[in-house]
Order: structure tokens, then C-alpha cells, then sequence
């Protein structure tokens, strides 16, 4: 798995996203398999990406100064919190239910789904580390420019997730319809 890991890959293979010529990202919202689930999952996504780019400007911001102590901890408390808590609960589902039924209905992007899977363990680490790293800025005990670098990784990772995510998913969903994964 090193070689397409999250830590050094730039994309999926391209054996895996041979679906995404036929469904291209810029075509996703007018499909008629868009509306309800896709749409839902892909809203989860961004949620993830509101909440790190709100923890991100905070961090920055609070280097800054322009974010005060207890300000940057309130916000940290609840942002942190609810992007971990929800990224735990998504990649679960995720694991359990809808990659071993898409893999199904997909079975040469089989190792797509594998790799996405290793991404989740490698994410419980990031998401392990990020929860140190806060909780020592929440305890006094991390400065804001710790948790600020920790989060450009954190980033990092999260978005190469969620790219290759989507393109392998979407794909299979918009192709075969959502109703076999209920």
C-alpha cells in the first residue's frame, strides 16, 4: 500500500477512476441519481471542509492575535470536536456498510475501496494526533502555531481523502442508482 498511501499519493490510479470519464464531476448535480444521497454525501464533505477551513483561519487568526485565548479555545472545542466526531461516525458507515455493497456493484474498482479503507485507518492516526494537539492548546499547554501545522496536515490528508473518495463513489452511484445501497 505504500505506494498509493495518503501520505504520498497525488490521486487514484487511473484503472480506478475509469468510471469518472463517463460521469465527469462538472455533470454530477444535473444526473438523476444526484438528488438525495449523493447530494447528502457530497454535503457531509463539505461540511468536513467548512469545519477545517474554520480551524484553520482560527488557528491562523489566534497566531495573529487577532483571535483572543478564550475565544480560539471556545471555537476550537466545538469545531475540533464536531469534525472528529462526525468524521469517526461517516467513515464507519462508510466501512461497514456502503463500501462493501458499491465494491459489489463494482467489483474491478475492488481495490479502490481497499485503499479508501486504509485511508480511514491512516485518518484515525491524523485525527489522534489533531485531539492531542487541541486538547493541549485547550489545557494551556500547546501554543496556536503547534495546532496551526498540525492542521496543514491534517488538511492535507483529509482533502486527498475526500477527492479520491468522490471520484471513485460518485461514479459508481450516479451509474447504478442509490436504491441498492438503502
Amino acid at each position: 500500500m505504500t505506494d498509493l498511501s495518503l501520505d504520498t499519493r497525488t490521486g487514484l490510479p487511473d484503472a480506478l477512476r475509469v468510471l469518472l470519464a463517463d460521469f465527469p464531476r462538472e455533470m454530477w448535480d444535473t444526473h438523476p441519481h444526484f438528488a438525495g444521497l449523493v447530494q447528502f454525501w457530497l454535503d457531509r464533505h463539505m461540511m468536513f471542509r467548512r469545519l477545517m477551513e474554520a480551524l484553520q483561519a482560527d488557528a491562523e487568526a489566534a497566531v495573529d492575535r487577532k483571535l483572543d485565548a478564550p475565544s480560539h479555545q471556545a471555537r476550537l472545542a466545538r469545531y475540533g470536536g464536531m469534525l472528529v466526531n462526525q468524521l469517526h461516525g461517516h467513515h464507519q458507515i462508510e466501512d461497514m456498510h456502503y463500501f462493501p455493497v458499491l465494491s459489489g456493484m463494482e467489483t474491478r474498482l475492488a481495490r479502490g475501496f481497499e485503499i479508501l479503507d486504509h485511508d480511514h485507518h491512516a485518518l484515525d492516526d491524523v485525527l489522534e494526533r489533531f485531539t492531542k494537539t487541541a486538547n493541549g492548546l485547550l489545557q494551556g499547554k500547546v501554543e496556536a502555531g503547534v495546532l496551526r501545522e498540525e492542521l496543514t496536515g491534517f488538511n492535507r490528508f483529509l482533502d486527498r481523502h475526500l477527492i479520491d473518495e468522490e471520484e471513485l463513489i460518485v461514479p459508481v452511484i450516479l451509474k447504478h442508482g442509490p436504491d441498492r445501497l438503502g
